[in-house]
């Protein structure tokens, strides 16, 4: 379990759990290794590091409901009125006096919702892309039509700039929130703590193991799926 973590000059605690930075770092270095193995016209590193990602999505997908509290979906997801607020607050009261959620924000979960519908998308589409010759096609091209491939693969192509697009915008906030607000949040996704309200009470986690034996069956699911025949 991750305990609390505390330092004479300020109150820090555990907020991410190991699983979820893992997958969040996971994400980042796979896609760019897809970006190099694609722009570099090596194809085999890229259906690997894609099947990867396919994993990877799914483990934080599932993490998200059976994870520890900041994992969930449930403790950062919120409805527009709440979003709205915050924004409004965000803009109205200024700096020090925003609020300042324990996990992500309400705009946070915006974006990883956002990242995630596009992962989902772009590994889904890599499944059953093909090619114009149709020799670097995914390993599920052969349940479509040749036509039917090719519009998977315009996706693909598509679905890709979007997630650069996102990206763009989540590193622009994350400078907003480090220079503007002076929240490090790049370093707490490495060593998971942060120094919240002094009021703010530490998050609950749950057993790691409950992650190995989650991302045991996804790694089974996921060689399952790609050696469909």
């Amino acid at each position: 379990m991750d305990a609390t973590v505390e330092t004479p000059a300020t109150r820090r605690i555990r907020v991410w759990d190991l699983p979820t930075r893992l997958s969040h770092w996971a994400i980042v270095t796979l896609f760019g290794i897809c970006w190099w193995a694609a722009k570099s016209d090596h194809m085999r590193w890229h259906r690997i590091a894609g099947y990867a990602m396919i994993g990877v999505v799914w483990f934080r997908l599932a993490w998200g409901f059976w994870g520890g509290q900041t994992a969930r979906f449930s403790d950062f997801v919120r409805g527009p009125t709440t979003t709205l607020r915050y924004v409004r607050k965000l803009l109205s009261r200024g700096i020090d006096d925003a609020p300042t959620p324990l996990g992500h924000n309400p705009l946070g979960a915006l974006s990883v919702l956002a990242m995630f519908a596009l992962l989902v998308s772009q590994t889904t589409s890599g499944l059953f892309a093909v090619d114009v010759d149709g020799v670097a096609s995914g390993p599920l091209a052969h349940w479509v039509s040749f036509d039917t491939g090719r519009r998977f693969a315009h996706w693909h192509a598509t679905n890709f700039h979007l997630l650069l697009a996102l990206i763009g915008v989540h590193l622009c906030a994350i400078a907003y929130y480090r220079f503007a607000r002076h929240e490090k949040l790049v370093p707490a996704m490495i060593h998971g703590c942060k120094a919240p309200a002094s009021t703010a009470a530490a998050p609950y986690f749950v057993s790691r193991w409950r992650a190995v034996w989650l991302a045991a069956g996804i790694l089974l699911g996921v060689i399952l799926l790609v050696n469909a025949r």
